[in-house]
């Protein structure tokens, strides 16, 4: 038998990197922007057209190449970063495998123009799919100008499961917040399709934070900064009363990279229990410093996961420093002792003698025929300090003392007993009514019976036929109202309700390119939004079909929703809006029910013709059978 085994040409091998490497334009924009930032640059320009896939140029003044240096650099594994194994853990780059200008070269065209600092002439080179087209010399100025045109032009596949030019526009523009916020030092111009949609100047993290996301968010931010030795953290917070339980802005960088860490974002949260609403998180900037043999950048091929050397240690320096800043700025609520009902106690004073007499009379009796009531005796028109007793008849008749309030409670009773009927007959209304819609639900599905209860305030436990039956109350909600608000969105039957004092929605500019998208559809199926500029809009009117739920919250779904789908225009939009408000306007966990809230969510639920799951396929309904119960006591 022949050999198998064969080495696979380098076109391929550089294709199956891509997959890794270069995911979406947005993997296109941080390699080029990133290999900017380790040349020194300190003015960067992206330019895109159809959201980077017909267009990506990135345009900056850093050190430049030579012509040989501008060819290897399309090579596997060649890079000025590091020349052995050792330097992996001594990084201050943030490039350093030598793939991501092979793997962009792979799989589109590339035009590159670039000329050192100090020289005369550059060069250009033109490469097409991997294959080196041409190069001659160019007269460019100093830096890189690289244009990544027709991505996947010769992958068909991975183009056609790139999503709609707003969805990836908006993954652009995630990746391009954490590029300025990493380098607050670089200036930035992100245009696309000729409309210039960010142009920061270089200026502290702060001012950078205002730039990208509001400048009301420098308000709601508070600095945190500690120093050790063995990591030093400086950035930002947010204040309590800032939480969000949606469109959270949370960052951790780590030597001028990005990073998500999961332990640490834990750290985060332990500080703010008790301050802020579990289903609520804040906001935060917060950037490590570290030695960089103490950290491991290469075990993802994004390089956004890193391992620490010292992660319990940074785990505590981390919560100790954003507790003091907490407590610094007050931002922890502070113990306040009500003194509204405090007695009025004077201040001692040592110079005042202070004496009391008492003068007790042994003999009286309170609950004698006859009382004596004690009277100052006058002495020459004046009052003397001494005080004589009189005898005066007194009587005690205690039955007309308590005949007044034995009246009242005489009425009181009959007001109750009275009360008592009428409630005896609305427990018979109450009772009628649950006859009648249990035998609704008895002609909807057999297994539903009249005694329900609630579990945790989450669960709605019945017993039935077959076992024992357990219902999420949340997402059983969740399925009746995305049928209702499927079937309404459909016919465009949503009517909209005003409201008297219109909110603004702050978008960030990735959600802002989403919400330009569906705003057709947003229109369709009952809001009433419009553009103020600077990313906000005015929400001035909601559906009536979700009076009285958060309609940012609302909205924040629509685009979360189709951020992470992708879908195109139509029903399928329509119904992933209609499943978000469903969300929105749903029963929440830990929402107490009454037993008339249950029996009705219960004959809704059993009205569907798909009961059991709801629209993104998450358990609604579970029966627990009477075998299971039986084994349990086995």
């Amino acid at each position: 038998m022949s050999d198998v085994i064969k080495l696979l040409p380098d076109s391929v091998a550089n294709q199956i990197a891509a997959g890794e490497v270069i995911q979406r334009p947005a993997s296109v924009i941080k390699e080029l922007v990133e290999n900017s930032v380790d040349a020194g640059a300190t003015h960067i320009q992206i330019i895109l057209k159809d959201a980077g896939r017909t267009l990506i140029q990135v345009v900056d003044d850093g050190c430049g190449m030579s012509d040989t240096d501008a060819r290897l650099a399309f090579e596997r594994h060649a890079t000025s970063k590091i020349s052995q194994a050792a330097d992996l853990f001594a990084l201050n780059t943030m490039g350093f495998r030598g793939e991501a200008l092979a793997s962009i070269a792979a799989i589109s065209q590339v035009d590159l123009r670039t000329m050192r600092r100090g020289e005369s002439v550059g060069t250009r080179l033109i490469i097409n799919g991997s294959k080196v087209e041409s190069q001659e010399p160019e007269a460019c100025q100093a830096g890189c100008n690289m244009m990544v045109k027709n991505l996947f032009f010769n992958v068909p596949a991975r183009r056609k499961f790139l999503k709609k030019d707003s969805v990836e526009l908006s993954n652009i523009l995630r990746e391009f917040e954490r590029l300025a916020l990493v380098n607050p030092e670089v200036e930035f111009t992100l245009v696309h399709n000729e409309a210039v949609i960010h142009q920061l100047l270089r200026g502290s993290l702060k001012q950078r934070i205002g730039e990208l996301f509001g400048k009301s968010l420098e308000k709601q931010i508070i600095p945190v900064e500690t120093d050790t030795s063995i990591v030093k953290i400086t950035g930002f917070v947010g204040l309590p009363e800032y939480a969000r339980k949606r469109n959270t802005l949370q960052y951790f960088f780590v030597n001028g990279r990005n990073m998500r860490h999961p332990y640490f974002h834990k750290a985060v949260m332990q500080c703010y229990e008790q301050l802020i609403p579990s289903d609520e998180q804040p906001n935060y900037f917060l950037n490590f410093e570290v030695a960089p043999d103490s950290i491991d950048v290469n075990i993802h091929p994004t390089k956004n996961e890193i391992k620490f050397e010292n992660e319990q240690s940074i785990w505590q320096i981390l919560v100790a420093a954003i507790k003091e800043s907490l407590g610094t700025f007050n931002a922890v609520p502070s113990i306040n002792f009500d003194a509204e009902d405090m007695p009025d106690i004077p201040a001692f004073n040592p110079n005042v003698n202070a004496q009391h007499e008492i003068e007790l009379d042994l003999s009286y009796n309170p609950f004698a025929k006859t009382t004596t009531l004690a009277t100052p005796r006058s002495s020459g028109g004046g009052v003397s300090s001494s005080w004589r007793r009189e005898t005066n008849p007194v009587t005690s008749d205690w039955e007309k003392l308590y005949a007044d309030f034995t009246g009242k409670r005489d009425d009181s009773i009959e007001n109750i007993r009275a009360s008592a009927i009428n409630d005896i007959g609305a427990i018979a209304d109450i009772k009628e009514n649950e006859v009648i819609v249990q035998s609704k639900l008895d002609i909807e599905s057999d297994d539903v019976t009249q005694n329900l209860m609630q579990i945790k305030n989450r669960y709605i436990i019945s017993p039935s036929k077959s076992g024992l039956m357990v219902i999420d109350q949340h997402r059983a909600h969740v399925r009746i109202l995305y049928d209702r608000y499927k079937d309404l969105a459909q016919l465009g039957a949503m009517s909209t309700q005003r409201v008297i004092f219109p909110e603004v929605l702050q978008l960030s500019s990735s959600q802002n390119a989403i919400m330009e998208s569906i705003y057709d559809e947003v229109c369709a199926v009952g809001f009433d939004v419009s553009y103020l500029g600077d990313n906000s809009w005015s929400i001035n009117g909601v559906p009536s079909v979700i009076d009285g739920v958060n309609s940012k919250d609302a909205i924040l779904q629509m685009i979360e929703s189709v951020t992470e789908s992708g879908d195109e225009m139509g029903a399928g939009l329509k119904e992933k809006i209609a499943l978000s408000m469903a969300r929105a306007a749903s029963i929440k966990v830990g929402q107490q029910l009454t037993q008339a809230d249950m029996e009705h969510l219960m004959s809704d639920l059993f009205k569907l013709a798909t009961p059991n799951y709801t629209p993104d396929g998450k358990l609604v309904v579970s029966i627990i059978s009477i075998d299971d119960l039986h084994r349990l006591f086995a």
